[in-house]
């Protein structure tokens, strides 16, 4: 078993491309041509075969490595020393900005490589693989490229490094700043060293610009930042998809075989993503998004959604499992693909009709939606309906059993609900009248199905109609209006809940045993949701500090993956976690003091 392989990872990307530097400026996890494509920079998945599948610089005598981000901005800057007091500064980034009337965001990653001090002595290691680890990348090389055959895709070096040295993995002196730029398989156009750092300098531009117009709560300002910036780095641009994290396989515990596929677009996560964003005002990543809904609404047969999609709206999403690579510290399977597809979640109605809604209302849009998207929309609407009290696996994904769960109900009324406030603001007061009588029976079957009375202890809404387990969704019915916080129903189902699954800091999503035994992490997002619960419930102070605790167990480069040891506080999942990040971002903005406090 591995044991150097943790989750202190630094996310690089355009929104094409995204790559995971580990803390030894390692590029350990990468794919091509896009996030859910082959993993030619696989080590993290590796298992024992850690020096194949990665592009490492790493000095002779190197002693450390300290890492940050350029502010504002996904480019990571690694500083390597060495025993002899040399060092040089690794610039990593993925390029992104405007050329020719149009966004530049390359299957490429770009380093650069400064001496900063003494005589430094680099080993350059690039071994890029493909077919999921099966093979090492085939070489043919030049005056100043490499080209490495990666199955069908074939992508080329160019450096003024030696060639030779880096193809032998062997160590040379560093006299001047070497720059690497690994793309397309075509010549390199312009002065190498002039182009890349151009390319630099533009893409911290853009990225600093672009957190400039977020409108951020006053604390708290750079970790919401970071995560935002990353949560855009998890969206698939040429379609406006959002993908859960940017990794597969990445266990919810040591050994647990809880191994999924995460690099695809789950309509609940994307409504999460979303909503946080809008939130900061980032309405770029809510108007692609919209358009990737929109295909999906057309697409949809009768109106039914499924759960998740490829980032190019593909349906089906065949789970395998990569042989060839012995997972997160040797913790297999890999799985590649997600069998998620086919089951059934009706909560994913909901989650198209709210963001979407949100187009009929904002000015600030490019495009907003007409009465043609409503129309589509009511399809939607009416599978909500239709299956508002049916069984389904739930948002937790229960792989061998199903229920009628209260959370995918309450996403039905929601998606009801909204539909009768658009239409109002259509003046299709027919429809509105429509719409609210069927968001009203919602309602009224809910709460004669889901609430349990338990006499004494005040009674308390099921996780679904059929049992009366607690599980951590019931924390949203504040966040979506279907109950007010203050009502009794709110504060005993959340008093039971808070009992049930917390542990300590931490929040498990349930603690009944699903199909893979007993939940062995906390979930992270479930401890935002009981820190969103507290500070609506005026436990202010406590969700404070819980929160701090949370920002406590982040990496080194500020973000989260999906679950957490709530014993030891190590991080497990897939990384890093769009519903993780969500939270930062929307309980940051709930507990922040107001910037009227220091105007």
């Amino acid at each position: 078993m591995d044991t150097h392989s943790s989750l202190e990872l630094w996310p690089v990307g355009n929104c094409q491309v995204s790559g995971l530097i580990d803390d030894r400026a390692g590029l350990v996890w990468g794919c091509i041509p896009r996030v859910d494509g082959d993993p030619v920079f696989c080590a993290l998945l590796g298992g024992e075969r850690q020096d194949q599948g990665v592009w490492r610089f790493e000095l002779d005598g190197q002693v450390s490595a300290t890492q940050s981000y350029v502010r504002n901005t996904p480019i990571l800057v690694t500083r390597l020393e060495a025993d002899d007091g040399s060092a040089v500064e690794v610039s990593d980034f993925a390029p992104r900005f405007e050329r020719s009337g149009r966004m530049y965001r390359p299957v490429a990653f770009a380093r650069i490589v400064r001496p900063v001090a003494g005589s430094p002595r680099l080993k350059v290691s690039l071994k890029p693989m493909h077919g999921y680890g099966a093979q090492v990348a085939t070489t043919t090389s030049g005056t100043n490229h490499v080209r490495y055959r990666c199955g069908d895709e074939t992508m080329r070096l160019s450096t003024d490094a030696p060639v030779g040295y880096v193809l032998e993995s062997r160590s040379y002196r560093v006299e001047s700043d070497q720059h690497f730029f690994l793309g397309p398989d075509e010549p390199f156009v312009g002065n190498l060293r002039a182009e890349v750092r151009a390319m630099e300098e533009q893409t911290r531009k853009y990225w600093q610009l672009w957190a400039r117009g977020l409108a951020t709560p006053l604390e708290w300002q750079d970790e919401v930042i970071r995560c935002a910036i990353t949560l855009k780095l998890c969206q698939h641009e040429e379609t406006g998809a959002i993908v859960a994290a940017l990794t597969t396989s990445v266990p919810e515990a040591s050994g647990s075989m809880r191994n999924w596929d995460y690099r695809f677009c789950w309509i609940r996560d994307s409504y999460y993503t979303v909503q946080a964003l809008n939130r900061l005002g980032a309405l770029d990543v809510l108007e692609k998004y919209l358009a990737y809904l929109r295909n999906i609404v057309d697409g949809a047969q009768g109106g039914r959604i499924q759960p998740l999609y490829s980032v190019m709206g593909e349906s089906e999403l065949d789970e395998g499992f990569a042989e060839h690579l012995g997972g997160y510290r040797g913790m297999g399977p890999v799985r590649v693909g997600n069998a998620a597809y086919m089951q059934v979640q009706h909560d994913c109605y909901g989650q198209v009709v709210l963001p979407t809604a949100q187009a009929f209302f904002d000015r600030r849009l490019l495009r907003m939606a007409d009465e043609r998207d409503f129309a589509s929309l009511e399809q939607v609407g009416e599978m909500a309906w239709k299956m508002h009290d049916q069984p389904d696996a739930g948002l937790w994904e229960f792989r061998t059993r199903q229920e009628v769960h209260t959370y995918s109900a309450v996403m039905s009324w929601a998606a009801c609900d909204r539909l009768a406030n658009v239409a109002r603001h259509l003046d299709k007061d027919e429809r509105a009248e429509f719409w609210s009588a069927r968001a009203d029976a919602i309602r009224t079957k809910i709460d004669a199905e889901a609430w349990v009375d338990d006499g004494e202890d005040g009674g308390h809404y099921g996780a679904s109609f059929e049992s009366d387990y607690l599980d951590a969704s019931l924390l949203q019915l504040a966040e979506l209006r279907f109950c007010d916080p203050s009502d009794a129903r709110f504060k005993s189902t959340f008093a039971q809940v808070e009992n049930a699954l917390r542990r300590g800091e931490h929040m498990l999503r349930y603690a009944k045993e699903d199909d893979f035994g007993t939940p062995e992490t906390a979930f992270n997002i479930c401890t935002f949701w009981l820190i969103d619960a507290l500070a609506r419930s005026e436990r202010t102070e406590e969700a404070r500090r819980l929160f701090e605790t949370m920002l406590g167990h982040t990496t080194a480069s500020g973000l989260l993956s999906e679950d957490m040891d709530f014993e030891t506080g190590e991080l497990w999942g897939n990384f890093p976690q769009t519903y993780s990040l969500v939270g930062v971002i929307n309980c940051a903005g709930l507990l922040s003091k107001s910037w009227n406090t220091v105007r």
